[in-house]
């Protein structure tokens, strides 16, 4: 009996490992590279991009800019199509700033509070009334209103076109498959990228500050609207149309009410996004609290800069919890309770409008750019390069340039280029199909092809040194955020400030800290990207099963194993969606990297905004999209991409 269950082991053992999908696929891949390797070295020795794969768009590209400039102020298209659209912009704009000025501030912050309170309670209301009073506090009640009416019109655009194209793509499976690569590039394209085309068309002013930030923010609403549709209930649906119901009866009465949910995060997201668009549009004539920050940061007086930023937080946070309030249900009380706040509103600003209150008193103003510019000063001063023992933060931004950045760069470049394209393709094909390797290295050949596969790889070594740092903070401070309740809620408003507050803000400490160059620009990175991580990561540790937790304790687990053994493997979907959104985020601020000296793609682009050249600006977000393309490509399997649509 002994002999009959041990020895057949040893021979079942090694064929049942050769079984398994991916030790096949590494077996095959091994041959491959033995066979392909030699003929490419034999072939391109140099290993550089061969020229002869390259096409150069910068001619074409530069005679398209040259025709918009030539026929803007002649050409039909832009005086019956382009220029209505302009017009219609800047009166929508300017009728919502109209009506926000003639309530007051009195009224406003009523209109406001009323409005949390009929949506989540009290306490909400309480917040939303003291975050615009804050507002006015800092000095900035004018432009907060400036950025209340260009982003509240950005907004409803957002949402409106983002529906259309959410119902088109949740109705039609066709439509569905032919939006995806138009929101993916939408999305993943950086804002400075499509800035240029705008200004071109629209030139500088509010017409193009609100287009780019449709163009940024209508996706997430298009997505969450076409997933809401697409995952409405089967047996409700045939239920209703077992009575008899039309197409339309079956949209408005089934489909948009299941769908609830998915409508109202898309609002939130796309008001979230459209608020972190608001300095960058401030670029191109946006106005409002964007320029505050912008125009404090070009002279690199970062109290001002703060006293614009806190509020865009305040506001995004506000906003944020109205709608995410809004997704859990109205507050009874039914029209009855909206008539009256809305006669309290209305009363409040009429009487500040008869007693002659509608600006923000000016000895209310808190002036706190002085004392925030003094620590930034003591900050510089004693922690650049004044700490003791073990240096300052300078020394540590050298040592990370020196021992991480420079080596990863150093490595990629000097890679033959056949060779990136191998271990792009192998990841890939491992954790996806054959289809999966093919996209990421076609993506990843398109910066060859586009010019700038040198610039290219350069930021791929920051963007996967900035992801790895995010996931390595990220995934532990979530980890400790899920098994702490106490500690998730002393990190909520963190995570909360550092989410919305605007690149531009926290740019000028990090370099006040750093210096200039690539590590800065990998700093500023993480801090954005990291919220997100540390979000996803706790939410997918406590969504696992308690059932299988309590399993764990019955058999003796200890903390440490639940976690490894449990927790983590269960959780692995979430984790997976926290590595896509950290390589997403962090390529977001590759923009704003090279305006700090990140150099490669990220100064590409911001060389072509300001020189006006479409050309090398376009081409080098092409490229930023590519990398995105290849990196979700290489970071998430194939049924990971099933579930969230991409």
């Amino acid at each position: 009996m002994m002999a009959t269950l041990t020895a057949p082991a040893p021979r079942t053992a090694l064929p049942g490992l050769l079984k398994r999908p991916a030790v096949g696929k590494l077996l095959l891949l091994a041959a491959l590279a033995a066979v392909l390797v030699p003929l490419a070295n034999a072939r391109w020795a140099s290993g550089s991009w061969p020229q002869e794969l390259t096409v150069d768009l910068s001619k074409p590209l530069a005679a398209a800019s040259d025709w918009i400039i030539n026929n803007r102020d002649s050409h039909p298209l832009f005086l019956y199509f382009f220029g209505y659209i302009s017009n219609a912009v800047v009166l929508s704009v300017r009728a919502v700033y109209l009506v926000l000025l003639a309530a007051g501030w009195a009224g406003v912050t009523a209109g406001a509070g009323l409005l949390a309170w009929r949506v989540a309670g009290v306490r909400l209301a309480l917040g939303t009334g003291a975050a615009f009073l804050a507002c006015g506090l800092l000095g900035m009640w004018v432009p907060t209103m400036q950025t209340l009416a260009l982003m509240g019109v950005a907004v409803l655009a957002s949402v409106v076109l983002g529906a259309l194209l959410g119902l088109a793509a949740g109705l039609s499976d066709r439509t569905f498959r032919a939006l995806r690569p138009v929101l993916d590039t939408m999305q993943v394209l950086p804002a400075f990228a499509y800035l240029l085309p705008v200004v071109l068309v629209f030139g500088i002013g509010v017409p193009a500050a609100v287009l780019a930030t449709v163009v940024y923010a209508a996706p997430p609403m298009a997505r969450l609207t076409a997933l809401g549709l697409r995952g409405a209930d089967e047996e409700v649906l045939e239920a209703v149309e077992s009575l008899g119901t039309t197409a339309r009866q079956r949209l408005f009465t089934a489909r948009l009410p299941l769908a609830r949910k998915e409508l109202l995060l898309g609002l939130n997201q796309t008001i979230m996004m459209a608020l972190s668009m608001a300095v960058i549009a401030s670029v191109i004539g946006a106005g409002g609290l964007g320029d505050r920050v912008y125009q404090a940061l070009a002279s690199v007086d970062v109290g001002a800069a703060l006293a614009a930023g806190i509020p865009i937080v305040l506001l995004a946070v506000v906003l944020d919890r109205v709608t995410g309030a809004a997704g859990e249900g109205l507050r009874a009380g039914g029209r009855a309770g909206w008539a009256y706040a809305a006669a309290v509103t209305v009363a409040v600003a009429v009487a500040a409008r008869l007693a002659g209150r509608l600006d923000w008193p000016g000895p209310w103003t808190v002036h706190i750019a002085e004392p925030v510019n003094r620590a930034v000063d003591w900050m510089t001063a004693h922690l650049y390069s004044g700490v003791p023992y073990v240096g300052g933060t300078a020394d540590w931004a050298g040592h990370f340039t020196t021992w991480i950045l420079d080596p990863m760069r150093a490595g990629l470049q000097w890679l033959p280029w056949w060779a990136v394209l191998f271990v792009v393709a192998a990841p890939a094909w491992l954790i996806g199909t054959w289809r999966t390797a093919l996209t990421a290295v076609l993506a990843m050949a398109a910066t060859g092809v586009l010019g700038v596969w040198k610039p290219s790889l350069d930021t791929l070594s920051q963007v996967l040194a900035a992801v790895a740092v995010t996931l390595v903070i990220g995934v532990g401070t979530g980890i400790a955020a899920a098994r702490s309740d106490r500690f998730e809620r002393l990190l909520r408003p963190v995570l909360d400030v550092f989410q919305t507050m605007p690149q531009f803000v926290y740019l000028i400490p990090v370099v006040a800290l750093l210096g200039v160059g690539r590590a800065p620009a990998v700093a500023a990175a993480i801090v954005y990207a990291l919220p997100a991580v540390v979000r996803i990561t706790t939410q997918g540790l406590r969504q696992v099963d308690p059932a299988a937790l309590e399993s764990a304790r019955s058999l003796g687990a200890t903390s440490v194993q639940q976690l490894r053994q449990v927790q983590l493997p269960l959780a692995r979907p979430a984790l997976l969606l926290a590595v896509n959104q950290g390589v997403v985020l962090v390529l977001a601020v590759v923009i704003i990297g090279g305006l700090v000296g990140g150099g490669a793609l990220g100064y590409n682009v911001v060389f072509g905004l300001a020189q006006g050249d479409l050309a090398t600006g376009l081409v080098a977000g092409a490229a930023i999209v590519c990398l995105g393309l290849m990196l979700d490509r290489v970071t998430q399997p194939t049924e990971r991409r099933a579930q969230k649509g991409a």
